[in-house]
Protein backbone atom coordinates (compact mmCIF):
# COMPACT_ATOMS: atom_id res chain seq x y z
CA UNK A 1 0.00 0.00 0.00
CA UNK A 2 2.62 2.90 0.52
CA UNK A 3 4.76 1.72 -2.16
CA UNK A 4 0.90 2.50 -4.20
CA UNK A 5 1.08 5.97 -2.45
CA UNK A 6 4.52 6.52 -2.81
CA UNK A 7 4.30 5.87 -6.89
CA UNK A 8 1.70 8.70 -7.08
CA UNK A 9 4.66 10.95 -6.20
CA UNK A 10 6.94 9.35 -8.23
CA UNK A 11 8.12 10.46 -12.03
CA UNK A 12 11.08 9.93 -14.41
CA UNK A 13 12.88 12.81 -16.26
CA UNK A 14 14.79 12.23 -19.32
CA UNK A 15 17.60 14.74 -19.47
CA UNK A 16 18.94 15.57 -23.42
CA UNK A 17 21.81 17.54 -22.67
CA UNK A 18 23.79 19.07 -26.02
CA UNK A 19 26.17 21.91 -25.74
CA UNK A 20 23.31 24.64 -27.36
CA UNK A 21 19.66 22.99 -25.82
CA UNK A 22 18.56 21.09 -23.18
CA UNK A 23 15.31 18.90 -23.26
CA UNK A 24 13.65 17.45 -19.93
CA UNK A 25 10.50 15.31 -20.71
CA UNK A 26 8.69 13.90 -17.62
CA UNK A 27 7.69 10.68 -18.85
CA UNK A 28 4.50 10.16 -16.31
CA UNK A 29 3.04 13.88 -17.50
CA UNK A 30 4.50 14.27 -20.78
CA UNK A 31 5.58 18.23 -19.73
CA UNK A 32 8.82 18.75 -21.68
CA UNK A 33 10.83 21.90 -21.39
CA UNK A 34 12.93 22.23 -24.24
CA UNK A 35 15.27 25.15 -24.62
CA UNK A 36 18.87 26.79 -24.48
CA UNK A 37 20.58 25.41 -21.99
CA UNK A 38 21.55 29.52 -20.55
CA UNK A 39 21.35 30.72 -17.04
CA UNK A 40 20.93 34.26 -16.40
CA UNK A 41 22.92 35.53 -13.10
CA UNK A 42 22.67 38.70 -11.33
CA UNK A 43 24.82 39.54 -8.31
CA UNK A 44 23.10 41.72 -5.20
CA UNK A 45 25.25 44.54 -3.48
CA UNK A 46 26.54 41.90 -1.08
CA UNK A 47 28.27 39.97 -3.65
CA UNK A 48 25.60 36.78 -3.24
CA UNK A 49 25.06 35.60 -7.02
CA UNK A 50 21.12 34.18 -8.43
CA UNK A 51 19.42 33.28 -10.68
CA UNK A 52 17.17 35.26 -12.53
CA UNK A 53 16.27 33.64 -15.64
CA UNK A 54 16.85 30.55 -17.72
CA UNK A 55 16.24 28.92 -20.98
CA UNK A 56 15.54 31.34 -24.34
CA UNK A 57 14.08 34.06 -21.31
CA UNK A 58 17.95 34.33 -20.50
CA UNK A 59 19.85 37.81 -22.23
CA UNK A 60 22.31 39.37 -20.37
CA UNK A 61 24.75 37.97 -17.66
CA UNK A 62 24.48 34.50 -19.58
CA UNK A 63 26.16 31.81 -18.63
CA UNK A 64 26.28 27.98 -20.96
CA UNK A 65 27.16 25.11 -18.45
CA UNK A 66 27.44 22.69 -21.48
CA UNK A 67 29.74 25.10 -23.82
CA UNK A 68 33.32 23.55 -23.69
CA UNK A 69 35.51 22.03 -26.54
CA UNK A 70 36.52 19.32 -25.15
CA UNK A 71 33.49 17.75 -23.09
CA UNK A 72 29.63 18.86 -22.64
CA UNK A 73 30.10 19.41 -18.86
CA UNK A 74 31.78 22.92 -18.04
CA UNK A 75 29.99 24.37 -15.07
CA UNK A 76 29.12 21.89 -12.59
CA UNK A 77 27.07 24.60 -10.21
CA UNK A 78 25.57 26.32 -13.24
CA UNK A 79 24.40 23.26 -14.46
CA UNK A 80 23.17 22.20 -11.20
CA UNK A 81 20.96 25.52 -10.75
CA UNK A 82 19.80 25.17 -14.64
CA UNK A 83 18.50 21.42 -14.37
CA UNK A 84 17.08 22.56 -10.28
CA UNK A 85 14.97 25.29 -12.11
CA UNK A 86 13.62 23.14 -15.33
CA UNK A 87 12.92 20.40 -12.46
CA UNK A 88 10.67 23.05 -10.64
CA UNK A 89 9.22 24.07 -13.65
CA UNK A 90 7.86 20.62 -14.59
CA UNK A 91 6.93 18.97 -11.72
CA UNK A 92 5.81 22.15 -9.68
CA UNK A 93 7.11 23.40 -6.03
CA UNK A 94 4.82 21.99 -3.66
CA UNK A 95 4.26 20.82 -0.22
CA UNK A 96 4.82 17.06 -1.41
CA UNK A 97 6.45 17.22 -4.82
CA UNK A 98 7.19 13.94 -6.97
CA UNK A 99 10.30 12.59 -6.27
CA UNK A 100 12.21 12.13 -9.48
CA UNK A 101 14.30 9.45 -11.00
CA UNK A 102 16.50 11.27 -13.92
CA UNK A 103 18.01 9.98 -16.98
CA UNK A 104 20.94 11.78 -17.98
CA UNK A 105 21.69 11.51 -21.91
CA UNK A 106 24.61 13.56 -23.32
CA UNK A 107 23.54 13.42 -27.12
CA UNK A 108 26.81 14.66 -28.23
CA UNK A 109 30.84 14.71 -26.87
CA UNK A 110 30.67 10.89 -26.31
CA UNK A 111 33.23 9.72 -28.84
CA UNK A 112 34.46 6.58 -27.39
CA UNK A 113 32.26 6.88 -24.43
CA UNK A 114 32.33 8.71 -21.51
CA UNK A 115 35.00 8.76 -18.79
CA UNK A 116 33.90 7.51 -15.26
CA UNK A 117 34.47 11.08 -14.06
CA UNK A 118 32.30 12.48 -16.39
CA UNK A 119 29.68 9.72 -15.92
CA UNK A 120 29.80 10.67 -11.98
CA UNK A 121 29.33 14.60 -12.52
CA UNK A 122 26.07 13.76 -14.50
CA UNK A 123 25.25 10.97 -11.79
CA UNK A 124 25.91 14.08 -8.96
CA UNK A 125 23.91 16.25 -10.98
CA UNK A 126 21.20 14.75 -10.96
CA UNK A 127 21.44 13.99 -7.24
CA UNK A 128 22.15 18.00 -6.68
CA UNK A 129 18.27 18.33 -8.30
CA UNK A 130 16.75 15.63 -5.71
CA UNK A 131 16.72 12.57 -7.63
CA UNK A 132 15.94 9.30 -5.92
CA UNK A 133 17.69 7.58 -8.66
CA UNK A 134 19.62 8.47 -11.47
CA UNK A 135 21.55 7.03 -14.42
CA UNK A 136 23.94 8.52 -17.07
CA UNK A 137 22.71 6.59 -20.55
CA UNK A 138 24.91 6.54 -23.69
CA UNK A 139 23.46 5.21 -26.88
CA UNK A 140 20.45 6.46 -29.15
CA UNK A 141 17.78 8.32 -28.59
CA UNK A 142 14.73 6.99 -26.86
CA UNK A 143 11.60 7.41 -27.89
CA UNK A 144 9.34 8.76 -24.37
CA UNK A 145 7.25 5.44 -24.93
CA UNK A 146 10.25 2.74 -25.12
CA UNK A 147 12.10 4.39 -21.89
CA UNK A 148 12.52 1.56 -18.88
CA UNK A 149 14.20 3.08 -15.81
CA UNK A 150 14.56 -0.07 -14.01
CA UNK A 151 15.81 -1.87 -17.41
CA UNK A 152 18.31 0.79 -17.42
CA UNK A 153 20.06 0.60 -13.98
CA UNK A 154 20.50 -2.78 -14.35
CA UNK A 155 22.06 -2.88 -17.80
CA UNK A 156 24.32 -0.04 -15.92
CA UNK A 157 25.19 -2.60 -13.34
CA UNK A 158 25.82 -4.97 -15.58
CA UNK A 159 28.38 -2.75 -18.05
CA UNK A 160 30.11 -0.81 -15.04
CA UNK A 161 33.24 -2.34 -13.23
CA UNK A 162 32.45 -2.68 -9.88
CA UNK A 163 35.57 -3.62 -6.93
CA UNK A 164 34.43 -5.25 -4.38
CA UNK A 165 36.34 -5.55 -0.97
Amino acid sequence: MIKNLLKMFNTTLYVQIWHDRIKVTDIKTNAVFDQKPLVQIETKSNGIKFVTAIGNQAMVNVVNPFLHPRTLLNDFYVAEKLLQKIVIQLIGKKFISPIPAIIIHPMEKTEGGLTMIEIRAFEELAQGVGARKSVVYQGAEMSISEINFEQLIDTQKNNSWFVKW
